[in-house]
């Protein structure tokens, strides 16, 4: 059953992508990703003492200089990686651990790496809690992907690059989609999708400004904006 709290959330959701239309050219969200966010708990995923504000459209702090990303947000990266039955998705950043619960419902298998390991330990108790077993969780450093599970079906970064790791672009598969934030720490970022041809040719589009937390130990790679 839908709560209230849930229902405002994906309401909020929808008003947004309306609102930013002209940028994204997305007037209606996927319905199979909307049916996956109201299938997840955010509340689970959020500081106890924030818990009253979990289904506010808006990101949220949970330590360590980390967020839970904006519903709208999580929702609208989801839309454009188009998981689905039998893909394999990796995922940079596991935070919160939420977007890797949405992606669960989704996706054949998903992949998650964090730097923070009080961060992925958490996340490992809360999707236990859940029943989610499709999630393989993993601390290290993100930028250089997960070269043991590639290639991936799509991929999906939660922290700020300022250009795409040139690993994550080696780990993507044929026909697949990364989709990352691009730009500077704290400074004017782009959220790109970057898609994968069938003979390894790239192609990118920037979607909507963005603000996210820095992707450690980045380096060189695509820039935000190129084609």
């Amino acid at each position: 059953m839908t709560t209230a709290g849930m229902q405002r959330m994906l309401t909020g959701i929808e008003r947004e992508t309306a609102m930013t239309v002209h940028y994204t050219g997305i007037g209606q969200l996927d319905p199979a990703v909307m049916d996956a966010i109201a299938s997840v708990p955010r509340e689970q995923f959020v500081p106890p003492d924030l818990r009253a504000h979990a289904h506010d459209n808006r990101p949220l702090p949970i330590g360590h200089d980390q967020t839970i990303s904006q519903p709208y947000i999580v929702a609208l990266m989801t839309h454009l990686l188009k998981p689905g039955p039998g893909q394999r998705i990796l995922e940079v950043g596991t935070g919160s651990g939420y977007q890797a619960a949405i992606l669960s419902r989704l996706a054949e298998r998903v992949y998650s790496i964090e730097r923070v390991a009080t961060l992925s330990e958490a996340t490992a108790q809360i999707l236990a809690q859940l029943g989610i077993h499709n999630v393989e969780l993993s601390v290290g450093n993100g930028y250089q992907g997960w070269e043991a599970h590639a290639p991936y079906d799509g991929i999906i970064v939660t922290a700020a690059a300022n250009e795409v790791p040139p690993a994550l672009l080696q780990q993507l598969a044929a026909g697949g989609r990364l989709v990352i934030p691009v730009g500077p720490p704290y400074g004017h970022q782009e959220l790109m999708l970057i898609e994968k041809d069938a003979d390894g040719s790239l192609n990118s589009r920037s979607i909507l400004p963005v603000a996210f937390v820095p992707l450690y130990d980045s380096g060189p790679g695509i820039k935000a904006g190129a084609d």
